[in-house]
């Protein structure tokens, strides 16, 4: 053995064994709590550093909601940002009834712009003129990132928040010494938000949509290739919405899905760092224990029909080629899913990966390749492979180089030596997630709303360590065909001749 694989190997027993020593730790040191208005608390005690990660995690997201209320989570996650009763006002008794009149201007605009060439361009015009002037009175009351302000005058950092099609999430990191200004901070605006500030943040987010997907090409494609590989399930709509939608979101609308779902009992709250456990759940109850309950999120019960034939999308654009290749699958717990894990990690994870080593090192066709799960996992999703073409080699000649990778997986067993190699790169992977506080916040929030559990993080690599050589080939032969699948490309104008 030489001195370099000695020390390859030492490092490898290494991981192993923080990995192993991590997942049992987990077990013990894990704190769950779960109030009597249903919020579920997950707590760690991690006294490295005097600071701590707070993460608030909401069950519900843009898969949940209605055909009209297309965009909401998305919105709702910027409206937020916006203040409370006490926060983000100077004076909320005058500031109200302005709110209201705002509301009621901006309602009757939307419905006059809905009569479409039925509309009276002279009232669209008034109102306009009105809505504007009202937003001007009422914005004299607004104190403006008063949230970011107080965080980071308190020593808070990474203040933030994002939406998916699962769930949304609020999260920042505070001193030690400051959780009960989080606590404080938090519990109000669970219960005593305001969303002022709303049509002109619509207008940003119109903005976004224009700029991240109308005239991006790659937003383009990738929103159309989701649409055409969902024809059913809401998985198919984009998470902020179509720009039709979000033109017809009004506040009334908004406060509705936020005083149904943006409740304790389809809330999780992950508090890792440097805390008395004890002590913090007592801090959270007090703080959160008397806010209401709102509706549990029903399960989406639209499932989307098996697909019966190949679909493709192209988008032509003044843009490079780039290629997106979609196949449905199941997902958590379906043990299939396990191995799809496998498979992934497999095509395309590094640079030993079977995808890389053949698109881009031998055959030099591809400037890169990567695969992945989307769009959510709560419900069956899609296994993803990406890749973008290098010149002069075309989109084409590097998807049938993909279908070549994935007959192999079909037809050839994967070996123990590969397998082995996957548990390792997924040992020293989750060692790494869960080395930051933020980091452990974010997989135990996620978990525990997408598999039910926050275990799913221990459990995770012993199920992947049960899938064989023949469950591979036979969820290939299964999921990986072309009945099955969705293409969609771009195509860059005056090459497609």
């Amino acid at each position: 053995m030489t001195k370099l694989y000695r020390l390859l190997a030492c490092n490898l027993l290494c991981i192993m064994l923080a990995a192993t020593a991590n997942a049992a730790g987990l077990e013990e040191k894990v704190r769950e709590h779960t109030m009597k208005n249903g919020m579920k608390l997950l707590l760690v005690e991690r006294h490295s550093s005097p600071t701590i990660a707070a993460w608030i995690r909401f069950r519900v997201g843009s898969v949940d909601e209605r055909s009209d209320e297309r965009g909401l989570a998305h919105l709702l996650e910027h409206m937020l940002f916006k203040g409370t009763t006490t926060l983000g006002t100077k004076d909320y008794a005058a500031e109200k009834p302005l709110l209201d009149k705002i509301e009621a201007t901006a309602v009757q605009l939307m419905d006059e712009k809905a009569k479409r060439e039925k509309g009276d361009p002279a009232r669209i015009a008034s109102l306009k003129k009105e809505l504007g002037q009202l937003e001007a009175e009422a914005a004299k009351f607004v104190v403006k990132e008063e949230f970011a302000e107080i965080y980071a005058k308190n020593g808070g950092s990474g203040y933030n928040a994002f939406t998916s099609k699962d769930g949304t999430t609020y999260l920042i990191n505070v001193p030690a010494n400051k959780l009960e200004l989080w606590a404080a901070i938090e519990s109000d605006r669970m219960q005593n938000a305001v969303l002022r500030e709303f049509y002109s943040e619509r207008d940003v987010v119109m903005e976004e949509r224009r700029r991240s997907y109308d005239t991006e090409p790659e937003g383009q494609l990738w929103e159309n290739f989701i649409a055409a590989s969902y024809h059913a399930h809401p998985y198919g709509q984009p998470i902020i919405g179509w720009m039709s939608d979000i033109e017809n979101l009004s506040r009334t609308k908004a406060e509705a899905f936020l005083h149904k779902y943006y409740a304790p009992n389809n809330a999780i709250i992950a508090i890792v760092g440097d805390i008395d456990t004890d002590r913090t759940i007592a801090l959270v109850e007090r703080y959160f224990g008397a806010i209401p309950q709102g509706t549990p999120v029903a399960p989406v019960a639209v499932t989307e029909p098996a697909q019966d034939g190949e679909r493709r999308i192209e988008i032509l654009a003044d843009a490079e080629p780039n290629l997106i290749i979609g196949f449905h699958k199941p997902t958590l717990p379906d043990p299939d899913d396990y191995v799809f894990d496998v498979i992934d990690m497999l095509l395309a994870d590094g640079r030993t990966s079977r995808l890389y080593k053949k698109l881009i090192v031998e055959r030099q066709m591809a400037t890169d390749v990567g695969s992945f799960s989307a769009p959510g996992s709560r419900y069956p999703n899609l296994f993803v492979i990406s890749a973008t073409p290098r010149a002069p080699h075309t989109t084409a000649e590097v998807e049938t180089a993909i279908y070549e990778e994935l007959g192999k997986l079909q037809r050839e067993p994967v070996t123990e030596h590969d397998l082995r190699q996957i548990l390792n790169r997924l040992e020293y992977e989750e060692v790494r997630q869960m080395g930051s506080n933020g980091g452990l916040a974010r997989n135990l929030t996620e978990y525990e709303a997408i598999a039910g559990t926050w275990r799913y993080l221990i459990e995770h690599r012993q199920k992947v360590a049960r899938v064989t050589p023949e469950d591979v080939m036979r969820v290939a032969k299964k999921y990986l065909t072309r009945e099955n699948r969705t293409v969609g490309f771009i195509t860059k104008k005056g090459a497609e001749k």
